[in-house]
């Protein structure tokens, strides 16, 4: 069967056409983000932070650069793409910002032009979980710093992209298209313009999409393409069919040829490549009948096939895997990624296990010059050997993590916790007190699974209750870390039907603690069952809550290879919420489309589905803290490939429903929506193309993607006045200090300059913030509290002062936007005044001391101390305008309990030591001062010969001599690099300066040590001080009146008036 070019249209009118819609696009875009300007410039300057884990997700793509051994790039299947320079010692990603999906398929470096990279959008691994649709193919002519959207948005999902070894405008495109549903997008396209147009060459039908396409380097004009025949229902996985099978092409793909001689008459997913080393030589890997699939060869171009192994690991599993690579330098070596790493060196015939850091393997790229240089993509991330495959690099520095659920405890600081995809579950601080940012001491697997939902009590989270697939749970003890299974029927379901399980479990089980008893924990098969003494015993508390469809619960693979892992387990319960106001009022969500209501703890149900919700995925249950009846649902329908977002509210225990979602973009298909606990009306919505927040209780919807990048959001919540997400593909991000957000109304209604009112503020221990490690380390919270406020149009934003004053209405620190004003010798502290929103942190500090000037700034500068806590509040002014104000609250460390702090004590230590050091650096810079400028009056006196020069060069040379000898009891001026602490000793200034951070770094009283330090350094000070105040008094006093008797002008140095001695 010969196949012929299909061109989508005559290149002239496409030209046109393509540009036309550029331009009217970039339009739309430039509208868009003006509009998405205004929408957030009352919170624009708020930002989200990556917590972590840096552990990696899923990797479906990879690829190199041939002739540079340290640049690789991976495709992440929910967090775009990344980059590493140095052979994968740090990964940074390169298309935030430029790509509107996140799923990656397909990555192609051109060999000819590095600088040119084309991305094909939708992972190919088609799961029934955690898999996103893509938009297409993006390509970057700048090596990752810039993208464009290059079109074939309907493709949905892109297995592979091929680019011409000569010319990197011709490149080729395999399309698997959307899983969900047939597709005339399906086959292979053709662009030989860099992706400006293109033309599907290969079609088969709807139902087949291209799995994989090779190109025979030595002659590129000849293209070997695999298709495959599949589609998939949220119960079912059909890999296979007529459709499925391999076609060459010897003119570029202008026209196509079967070459499926020998090989099985029907097939499932497809695979081929051809060897570099011998180009008649290709490979095939079929997934079949289990007596004809495995490892085909052809050792003349595809005309004929043998098969040369068999063996089940090469194609178990296979719609997930299937994925086979020529050694482009051995004609005899060929790969198989499946989930472990496979490898034969006999033509196909025997295959060996590469150990990698990670299994589930999905890509490979093997560099053509050099075949021990590759990288493979893994469920774990990307990893790179340079000895073919026998050491690799690490995947523990990838923020890519796929986390399912989010539960957040109570605890100060909160943590937060979810299952990572084929990983381990993950309980995470959101931030931490110590210095330096979040990494892998700050976080522990919580037991359960990659699925998991974790439950516990959340002020005292001992016992943590995590779920795993097909209905497994732990129970782990967090004080004698042991862990347990508490499974209500231990049924080992691997392989199994969903008709023949006692309980049918959905991949991602829901469990929940009562929020009236958190002992009594909920966990959901196609019943609803609680336990009250920790998993012992369980009881069902309802019927089968789901549609029961027979038909759906039957094999989850066909026609060759079952899927029963559990994530086609169909008719199972996959939210669960109780009433936060009354006891016994519990709603759950099914995976085919219910909302169940119980008023009476299980007795009795009643269905409250919307009766306008089609079948899909309640994916989410939020119930209001505001009004008892009140509750708000997501229905999730992209597994029938409907990509709409659907959100619903009810007032009145489900008896009513409204849908709330307009103004959501559509393939925004909404996960997870909840409402502020504080503000009614306010709500979050995570989707798939990202977050958004609306004001009026769901009537419009904004953009609050700020700087998140973008990676569907799974779940979210709110803690402590942050907002945080999981993501199916950048790990757990949170945006602290909702205040601009909850004020939102507040702002818009006044118009003109505004100051948000700041929330509570904690004095912990100052380990905040700080450096971050480029890869390996999540962003800790920032110290100190959040200072919002809005700024009007202005002619002259400089005129901008921040005061923070203390209770008695004294200012005790200053913030400005010319950083170049200051008072004695202070410089202020920098505010932003951006028109629009502004954000800026309070560190909880009072205004730094003076600074030593000529010395080296570690030794020569003290910062201000940490306030205690008390009612503070923020004083804003701009230009001519009124000031506003707002009160800031400080608190101390609520781990501390109050009969241990005595902050009068704290506040006394400080105050001395502070005010010693701040007259200490004035005395020293004006000491230096004099002596400078003795030498100039004695210098003048001497140029033009008075008579009195010599009796004013000997006080002069007195005074200069004295001034130097106290300058060595009060500052080392010999340490010029921070490693001189150790060479030479700390004067008085060092010795206050570290007595300072004695007691600054903690709410706990000053120690008995601590108070005798300081009662000698007192008296340190008052011989110091009364030798400073004899220099600038009686001294300087004798120096200036001979000058002034010379006729020279006398020096001044200080306002203020010093004790003369």
């Amino acid at each position: 069967m010969t196949m012929s070019v299909f061109r989508i249209s005559q290149v002239q009118f496409l030209a046109f056409f393509v540009i036309l819609i550029s331009v009217t696009t970039q339009s739309s875009v430039l509208v868009a983000q003006d509009e998405n300007q205004d929408e957030t410039s009352l919170f624009k300057s708020m930002q989200w932070r990556n917590v972590g884990p840096f552990r990696g997700g899923r990797a479906p793509a990879v690829a190199g650069v041939t002739n540079d051994r340290l640049t690789y790039y991976f495709g992440s299947a929910g967090g775009g793409v990344w980059k590493t320079e140095d052979a994968g010692i740090t990964w940074r990603n390169i298309t935030t910002g430029f790509l509107n999906t996140s799923s990656v398929g397909a990555v192609a470096v051109s060999e000819s032009d590095p600088n040119v990279i084309y991305v094909g959008m939708g992972e190919h691994s088609v799961r029934g979980v955690t898999t996103s649709h893509g938009d297409g193919v993006y390509r970057s002519t700048d090596a990752g710093r810039t993208w464009k959207h290059m079109g074939l948005e309907a493709t949905r999902t892109i297995s592979r992209i091929r680019v011409h070894p000569d010319d990197p405008d011709r490149v080729y495109v395999a399309a698997q298209g959307s899983p969900f549903a047939p597709s005339p997008d399906r086959g292979i396209y053709r662009s030989s313009d860099g992706g400006h147009s293109w033309e599907l060459v290969l079609h088969v039908d709807e139902s087949t999409g291209a799995s994989d396409i090779t190109m025979d380097r030595t002659n590129p004009r000849i293209l070997y393409a695999a298709m495959w025949d599949h589609d998939r229902d949220p119960w079912l996985i059909r890999s296979g069919g007529p459709g499925s099978g391999f076609w060459k092409s010897t003119d570029s793909g202008n026209t196509w040829n079967e070459i499926n001689d020998g090989l099985p008459d029907l097939m499932g997913k497809t695979a081929i490549d051809v060897s570099s080393a011998d180009p008649d030589r290709l490979w095939a890997l079929i997934e079949a009948d289990e007596d004809v699939d495995g490892v085909y060869r052809s050792d003349d171009s595809g005309a004929t096939w043998s098969l040369m192994s068999s063996e089940r690991q090469l194609r178990a599993r296979a719609w997930y895997y299937t994925e086979l690579y020529a050694d482009p330098q051995d004609r005899e070596t060929v790969y198989v990624m499946n989930s472990p790493f496979l490898r034969s060196i006999d033509g196909g015939r025997t295959w060996e296990t590469i150990q990698t850091p990670h299994v589930d393997h999905h890509d490979l790229w093997i560099n053509p010059t050099d075949n021990q240089v590759m990288i493979s993509a893994n469920d774990g991330g990307a990893t790179i050997s340079f000895n073919g495959g026998n050491t690799w690099s690490s995947q523990e520095n990838q923020p890519t993590a796929q986390i399912y659920r989010l539960t957040v405890d109570n605890r100060f600081p909160y943590w937060l916790y979810g299952g990572q995809q084929d990983n381990t579950s993950v309980a995470i601080k959101g931030w931490a007190a110590h210095s330096g940012g979040i990494d892998w001491k700050d976080w522990f697997d919580a037991g359960g699974g990659e699925s998991a939902w974790v439950a516990f009590d959340p002020n005292n989270p001992r016992f943590l209750y995590a779920t795993s697939i097909q209905g497994m749970i732990t129970e782990l003890d967090t004080e004698l870390w042991s862990m347990r299974s508490v499974q209500a029927y231990p049924q080992f379901q691997l392989g199994m039907d969903a008709e023949d399980m006692r309980y049918r479990w959905n991949w991602n089980a829901p469990v929940v603690t009562s929020p009236h008893d958190p002992t009594v924990i909920y966990h959901g098969s196609q019943h609803l069952i609680r336990s009250r003494n920790r998993g012992v015993t369980w009881e069902e508390i309802s019927p089968d809550l789901t549609r029961n469809q027979p038909e759906k619960q039957t094999p989850g693979g066909i026609p060759f290879t079952n899927e029963a892992a559990g994530g086609e387990v169909y008719n199972t319960i996959f939210t669960i919420e109780e009433s936060p106001h009354e006891a016994g009022v519990i709603w759950v969500g099914t995976d085919d489309g219910l909302v169940q209501l119980t008023r009476d703890g299980g007795d009795t149900w009643t269905n409250v589905t919307p009766n306008s919700m089609a079948e899909g995925l309640v994916n989410s249950i939020d119930l209001s803290q505001h009004e008892p009846g009140g509750a708000y649902i997501t229905l999730s329908r992209y597994k029938f490939d409907d990509f709409d977002p659907y959100i619903f509210k009810t007032t009145d225990y489900g008896q009513s429903w409204q849908r709330i979602d307009n103004g959501i973009p559509p393939d925004a298909w909404a996960r997870v929506v909840r409402e502020d606990p504080e503000r009614p009306g306010l709500l979050y919505v995570g989707t798939e193309l990202g977050m958004y927040v609306s004001f009026n209780a769901g009537g419009s919807w904004q953009s609050l993607q700020l700087n998140l990048p973008q990676t569907p959001i799974t779940d979210l919540r709110i803690q402590a006045g942050d907002l945080v997400v999981a993501t199916q593909g950048r790990a757990f991000w949170i945006l602290d200090n909702l205040s601009p957000l909850r004020q939102h109304g507040d702002a818009s209604e006044i118009g003109g300059n505004h100051l948000f009112t700041p929330s509570t503020a904690y004095r912990v221990s100052q380990g905040l913030g700080g450096s971050v490690g480029p890869t390996t380390q999540g962003q800790n919270k920032q110290p100190g509290v959040a200072i919002d406020y809005i700024v009007a149009s202005s002619p002259d934003p400089t005129t901008l002062k921040l005061e923070i004053l203390d209770v008695e209405g004294s200012v005790i620190r200053t913030f400005t936007a010319d950083t170049t004003e200051n008072v004695n010798g202070i410089e202020y502290s920098r505010a932003p005044a951006e028109q629009g929103h502004n954000r800026f942190f309070w560190d909880l500090r009072i205004e730094n001391a003076p600074a030593i000037t000529e010395s080296f700034s570690f030794f020569g500068e003290t910062q201000g101390y940490r306030v205690m806590p008390g009612s503070y509040s923020v004083r804003f002014t701009l230009g001519d305008e009124a000031p506003l104000t707002a009160p800031v609250e400080v608190r101390g460390d609520p781990r501390i309990t109050s009969n241990q702090t005595d902050f009068s004590v704290n506040r006394r230590v400080l105050e001395a030591v502070f005010q010693a050091l701040t007259e200490l650096h004035a005395g020293v810079n004006d000491i230096r001062a004099v002596r400078s400028q003795v030498t100039e009056v004695v210098e003048r006196a001497q140029d033009v010969g008075l008579i009195r020069a010599d009796s004013l060069e000997k006080v002069g040379a007195v005074l200069a001599d004295s001034i130097t000898a106290l300058e060595d009891v009060l500052f080392q001026k010999r340490r010029q690099a921070q490693q001189d602490m150790v060479a030479y000793e700390g004067l008085l200034n060092m010795q206050l300066s570290a007595l300072i951070g004695e007691v600054d770094g903690s709410d706990l009283p000053p120690t008995e040590g601590v108070q005798e330090r300081l009662s000698d350094l007192e008296a340190e000070w008052f011989d110091a001080r009364a030798a400073l105040d004899h220099v600038l008094g009686k001294m300087l006093d004798n120096f200036n009146q001979l000058a002034r008797d010379a006729g020279l002008p006398a020096i001044i140095i200080r306002t203020q008036q010093r004790t003369v001695s």
